[in-house]
């Protein structure tokens, strides 16, 4: 049928999106490794926002209005400072795996913030299945931290909410000028204040292997701009709270990378904890959530 292609294009470009974005947490650790958290957070961003100043250039985009000004102001500090400088800062002092399971509220607050701005009314077996989920989440922070939430863990989960945050947002503003433009302005908006909070911060330098510089371009060119292309494009074509699920994927293959690629060891409960989270954010995915205009639900 003619109406299944846009659904598989807009799933393709999710999982795109998601594939990109599941090497954030292993490529971050290998950077903070050896280079400053602060610059390994916020330096992403200078990089990404020359590359957008080519593409916005190359395109020949118009400015934004005032209005979208305002609401890309609002994807910049949840995708742009908000999760990479955060999510930087926890990964000096936990594994990527364990930011994994952290990331596994992910889906859930980015299908929650399309729902409030979408005017969806999610259900309550949709919600309990959030609390469920949630509570997993928690139970493995606690256990991990000898029944504490660490620094870690805090910054993690506020790294999860300003990314729902910059992802709900940036969805909405990909219906209304190509999705990587989208990220481009937000990118030009945040960059001369984080050049001049880099410039101000008394970062700390140190000779670095091949491998960290390697892993901040990775973050840099995929994490912090190219993912966002696809990711963008498909939740504005698919809708948010449907394509969000594809995150489901993201602490498995997160998983993968940090075993196999990275040589972290990733102890089974890790794997069970991931599992149950995935279960409980699939089933509550499942569970409807009722537009208060019918008429007006992704009918692109």
């Amino acid at each position: 049928m003619r109406t299944a292609a846009p659904a598989t294009g807009a799933y393709l470009l999710g999982f795109l999106g998601v594939a990109s974005f599941s090497l954030t947490f292993p490529m971050t650790r290998v950077a903070v490794a050896e280079l400053d958290p602060v610059f390994v957070g916020l330096g992403r961003a200078i990089v990404a926002a020359l590359l957008a100043l080519l593409v916005l250039q190359w395109q020949r985009a118009p400015w934004p209005t005032r209005h979208q000004v305002r609401r890309l102001v609002v994807v910049a500090l949840g995708v742009v400072v908000g999760f990479p400088l955060l999510s930087a800062w926890a990964m000096r002092s936990v594994d990527s795996s364990h930011g994994a399971i952290i990331a596994g509220l992910l889906p859930l607050a980015t299908a929650a913030g399309g729902a409030w701005r979408a005017k969806e009314r999610p259900t309550l077996q949709w919600w309990l299945c959030a609390a469920l989920g949630s509570a997993l989440v928690l139970a493995h922070a606690f256990r991990v931290g000898d029944g504490q939430l660490g620094a870690a863990d805090l910054a993690l989960t506020g790294a999860v909410l300003a990314a729902a945050v910059g992802y709900t947002e940036g969805a909405m503003l990909a219906r209304e000028m190509p999705a990587e433009r989208v990220i481009c302005w937000a990118l030009i908006i945040a960059a001369p204040l984080i050049l001049v909070v880099l410039l101000v911060y008394p970062l700390h330098w140190q000779p670095a292997s091949l491998a960290a510089w390697g892993a901040f371009g990775y973050v840099s060119a995929f994490s912090m701009f190219l993912g966002f292309f696809a990711w963008y494009r498909g939740l504005a074509k698919g809708g948010i709270a449907r394509i969000s699920q594809i995150q489901l994927l993201q602490p498995f293959l997160t998983l993968l990378a940090a075993a196999f690629l990275f040589g972290e060891l990733v102890e089974p409960g890790m794997w069970l904890f991931a599992a149950g989270v995935m279960t409980c954010v699939a089933i509550g995915r499942r569970m409807p959530a009722v537009p208060v205009n019918q008429g007006n639900t992704n009918s692109r």
